[in-house]
């Protein structure tokens, strides 16, 4: 059935839509600068010339990235850590929600309770680098996915979405003869794939971009994440000046004026940037339709 819009309603619609427009720009606008930027002239780069479209093209400061600093075995760290903290944090996770959903297993409201009170009381900062130090896992790969593998939020979402299977599949797979572990992993899990893509999603970002942890409890700069090393070349100091100067003797044939090495060290710098999140940009499309779906869920019934 077709309808006449009145003024007031077509009015609204155009208000949302302009504003929509604009929110996207500002949104939008500073991912497409760094790109402009790292692919832009250099002595643009210096004169301040980039401001939304690259002056310029060129690619000579994604070479001298992938070429002189520790990126790339930053990238293989970072891709290390978080598939094997979102690997531990799925499996931990419906570990633990799915006896929760079970009415009579022993302990259940009290286990729920004593994993809520983590939500909202904390250690603190040096009992738990004193906890990680006295396990001796300083400077290793433990010490950075452990911490995070399990946390209450995650465990609400999936023992919520866990509950919406039916109970009578569970019913009828011990009559079946099917223990816990092939009821979880044969029948629960495979229906929960969206929340467990979510919980994925969640992971993978936060490791991608954890910084504090591995400035904390590493101290071996071949096991640094990617963030480290994008913090050292965005921030220069005394121990980041070598990779700067590395970079730097890469870009002899590019750099045409000696002023050219600010736009140079500009671009490099967003280069660096553009290699940090592009993986997560390229991911989050294939996953968001889980993620929306996922946290619905979630989020509907507690």
């Amino acid at each position: 059935m077709k309808y006449k819009k009145s003024f007031g309603s077509l009015l609204f619609d155009w208000c949302n839509t302009i504003l929509l427009i604009f929110l996207t720009f500002i949104f939008i606008y500073p991912f497409l600068y760094v790109l402009s930027v790292s692919i832009s002239d250099f002595h643009a780069v210096t004169l301040g010339q980039v401001k939304f479209l690259p002056v310029g093209l060129q690619f000579d400061a994604y070479k001298a990235v992938f070429k002189t600093s520790p990126i790339p075995m930053a990238y293989y760290n970072t891709i290390k850590y978080a598939v094997v903290a979102t690997v531990l944090t799925l499996l931990l996770t419906s570990m633990t929600a799915y006896p929760l959903t079970i009415i009579d297993f022993p302990g259940r409201k009290f286990f729920t309770i004593y994993f809520t009170i983590t939500m909202f009381v904390k250690g603190g900062i040096i009992p738990l680098f004193l906890l990680i130090k006295s396990l001796r896992l300083l400077n290793t790969i433990w010490a950075i996915v452990l911490p995070s593998c399990l946390t209450m939020w995650n465990i609400i979402l999936v023992r919520t979405n866990f509950k919406n299977v039916s109970s009578s599949l569970r019913e009828a797979a011990y009559i079946d003869g099917a223990s816990d572990w092939r009821i979880l992993f044969g029948i629960i899990m495979p229906l929960s794939k969206a929340i467990l893509v979510t919980i994925a999603l969640f992971t993978v970002v936060s490791q991608w971009n954890n910084f504090f942890a591995p400035l904390l409890y590493l101290s071996d700069p071949q096991k640094a994440p990617l963030q480290l090393v994008l913090r050292k070349i965005i921030i220069p100091d005394s121990a980041a000046e070598g990779t700067m100067q590395g970079m730097m003797n890469q870009a002899k044939g590019s750099v045409k004026d000696q002023a050219d090495i600010i736009g140079y060290r500009e671009a490099i710098k967003m280069a660096a940037i553009m290699i940090s999140i592009g993986p997560i940009i390229l991911v989050y499309p294939f996953a968001q339709k889980f993620f929306v779906k996922g946290v619905l869920i979630g989020s509907v019934k507690g």
